[in-house]
């Protein structure tokens, strides 16, 4: 691939203007909060009590400028312009830190929404510094941020879609000198992962390994299996209640943000409460009861905030998705797969009912949820490091 794709490499470091954190004080002090219904608990969505802790936290005693050093001295970071076909240039900031061991693995780690490049944070030293012999197979980890997220600029037309995402990221890896890696992903890093797995795989793309297997998506699981399942023991049970409880309760977001994307973008946009209730009801119910510190969640929501292209831009993909052409994500991947099965993940199917013949390695864990990276760090870089070491399904996989 011409290096006419991607231009330069620049290093890069979060440095949120003053006043920029000046307007957000200033916001804060300003608004306006519902009541509540008694006694709702969160059936209506978050509790007043806790928005109201929160915005007071992020107005007085949460230190942005303490967890901005913090990120720039843990997280080596970088920004490019890379081309995308019929798009033009995007400016895309990621994290890269390489392994000193010889042998290892590029993967390019994909996120979705509502997180973020910050999900990397726990597993980047687990995946990239050796400790004994026998975790070895180590990882050189890139972590984008997806265009519309982060610190990435955002598409300014209509119809950068998944196969859009999946080049940024494919064209990222060659632009560092990885001819052949493999991804891993969640949420929508894991349909990213298919789509460049379908793009780009054998030749470039070896595995792809993710902790949201969308069933329709990923092996073909007819819609509703659910509804005629007879659950044959607890673990089933569980997957089957949490799996309804979020297609009945839990998928307005979807709804809205597939449909009519730019009408929350103005609250998101405008409003650090609206922005603050809409991220935190995910971080809280899609979470296996995570125990999130107070200025934890603000250094999540703070990054959608301060994104380059502010909050709105990241609901987008949602309606491209749900508009593109089903012709696009049609094709099966052919390279090997490997899944990770988290019990409150929003949709979550038993193991038996994955049988591709591309799936080579599959584990299940007791606990964890959406944010796999971020809730079980340890979890998922031990299901990569067994999918990928000596003996693993995938051993040897990027030499090929």
């Amino acid at each position: 691939m011409s290096s006419s794709f991607f231009g330069p490499e620049t290093p890069f470091e979060i440095k949120i203007p003053d006043d920029h954190l000046a307007l957000l004080n200033r916001k804060l002090e300003l608004a306006t909060f519902p009541d509540e219904i008694e006694n709702a608990g969160r059936d209506y969505g978050p509790r007043l009590g806790d928005i109201k802790r929160l915005s007071a936290r992020w107005q007085s005693g949460y230190n942005w400028r303490k967890y901005e050093a913090e990120l720039n001295t843990i997280l080596p970071q970088y920004q490019r312009n890379i081309l995308v076909d019929g798009f033009g240039e995007l400016n895309i900031h990621y994290i890269h830190k390489k392994s000193p061991l010889n042998g290892s693995i590029p993967l390019l780690f994909i996120h979705g929404w509502p997180g973020s490049f910050i999900e990397v944070v726990k597993i980047l030293p687990l995946l990239t510094q050796p400790d004994e012999p026998q975790t070895q197979p180590n990882f050189h980890v890139v972590a984008l941020s997806l265009p519309g997220f982060g610190f990435s600029s955002a598409p300014k037309q209509k119809g950068f879609g998944l196969n859009q995402f999946a080049e940024v990221g494919h064209k990222l890896m060659i632009s560092l000198g990885y001819k052949k890696y493999v991804t891993q992903g969640g949420d929508w890093g894991s349909l990213i992962s298919r789509r460049i797995a379908i793009l780009y795989g054998h030749k470039h793309a070896k595995a792809w390994h993710i902790n949201l297997p969308i069933a329709a998506e990923i092996v073909n699981i007819p819609t509703g299996s659910y509804a005629t399942f007879n659950p044959t023991n607890k673990q089933e049970e569980d997957y089957k209640a949490r799996t309804q409880w979020f297609s009945a309760e839990g998928r307005g977001y979807y709804a809205i943000q597939s449909t009519q994307p730019q009408t929350p973008g103005y609250a998101l946009a405008d409003s650090p409460v609206a922005l603050l209730a809409w991220i935190y009801e995910k971080l809280i119910n899609w979470t296996d009861d995570y125990k999130w510190e107070d200025d934890e969640i603000l250094n999540w929501i703070s990054i959608y905030w301060f994104s380059t292209a502010g909050p709105a831009a990241s609901l987008r993909i949602y309606y491209e998705y749900g508009h593109e052409s089903p012709a696009l994500g049609s094709s099966n991947p052919t390279i090997p797969l490997g899944i990770s099965l988290f019990p409150k993940e929003m949709t979550v199917y038993p193991k038996a009912w994955f049988q591709d013949p591309t799936l080579i390695f599959i584990s299940e864990h007791a606990s964890g949820g959406h944010f796999a990276a971020h809730e079980n760090p340890l979890g998922l870089v031990t299901d990569l490091r067994k999918m990928f070491g000596k003996g693993g399904p995938a051993f040897g996989v990027t030499e090929i």
